[in-house]
C-alpha cells in the first residue's frame, strides 16, 4: 500500500508542471497556427495589398466624378461638357448632323 501512496503522490505533484507545459505548447501553437498567429501574416499582408489597390481604383474614380461634376457647375459651365451631356442624355442633335452609335 505505501507503494500506490508514493505512486500516487508523485503523480500529484507533477500534475501541476504538466498542465503547464501543456498550456505553454497550446498558447506556442495558438500564436503559430491561429488565426492571428505569424502564418496569418502573409495572408493579412496580401488582403492589405489588395486593399490599397480598391482604394486606389475608388479614389482615381472618385477624382473623375469630382472633375465632371465640378465642369457642370452652373456658373461656368464647359460649353464642350454641355453639348456632349445634352447629346448624350436627350438624343437631341443638329438638323444636319447623323448620329452613329458605336456600342
Amino acid at each position: 500500500m505505501a507503494h500506490i501512496a508514493k505512486l500516487r503522490m508523485l503523480l500529484f505533484s507533477a500534475l501541476g508542471p504538466a498542465l503547464a507545459i501543456i498550456l505553454l505548447i497550446l498558447f506556442a501553437g495558438y500564436a503559430v497556427l491561429g488565426p492571428r498567429g505569424i502564418l496569418a501574416w502573409g495572408d493579412y499582408s496580401r488582403q492589405l495589398g489588395e486593399a490599397k489597390h480598391e482604394l486606389a481604383l475608388a479614389t482615381a474614380e472618385r477624382d473623375r466624378l469630382k472633375n465632371r461634376v465640378d465642369l457642370l457647375d452652373p456658373r461656368r459651365t464647359d460649353p464642350d461638357m454641355a453639348d456632349e451631356l445634352i447629346r448624350r442624355e436627350l438624343g437631341l442633335t443638329h438638323p444636319d448632323e447623323v448620329v452613329v452609335p458605336l456600342n
